[in-house]
């Protein structure tokens, strides 16, 4: 039974910084009832001094819903607004086609693999 159906998130987030970098990895449903979940690692995220670059992994995201796909430009704004760059890893199957079909795959920096993310922000 999906989130919508039960009203309870099957999104969990967890996080962790690098020398240069916020990252923190979703899995499961990107909906409106995973965003609660979301919002409060992101509230952490933004208390804390500006980083470089913020990479959310999303290669464990197997839903998303125009709720979730709302947040993702709203944290892409917040990090323009911080002189952060926002990276997109883990970018295959659902969250590929979702950015596809809204015209925002070129919004975000995109990568197939979470790694090649990463390796970037070790510049």
């Amino acid at each position: 039974m999906s989130s919508e159906a039960t009203g309870r998130s099957t999104l969990i987030v967890t996080s962790g910084l690098s020398r240069n970098a916020v990252i923190i990895r979703l899995e499961g449903e990107l909906d409106v009832n995973g965003l609660p979940a979301l919002r409060e690692h992101l509230q952490r995220v933004w208390e804390l001094p500006a980083k470089p670059f913020l990479v959310v992994d999303l290669g464990a995201v197997w839903f998303c819903d125009s709720m979730g796909m709302n947040e993702l430009v709203e944290v892409l704004q917040r990090c323009e607004a911080r002189d952060t760059r926002l990276l997109l890893g883990g970018v295959q199957g659902v969250m590929e086609r979702v950015l596809s079909i809204t015209g925002l795959r070129h919004a975000f920096e995109v990568f197939d693999h979470t790694d090649d993310a990463l390796r970037l922000t070790r510049g």
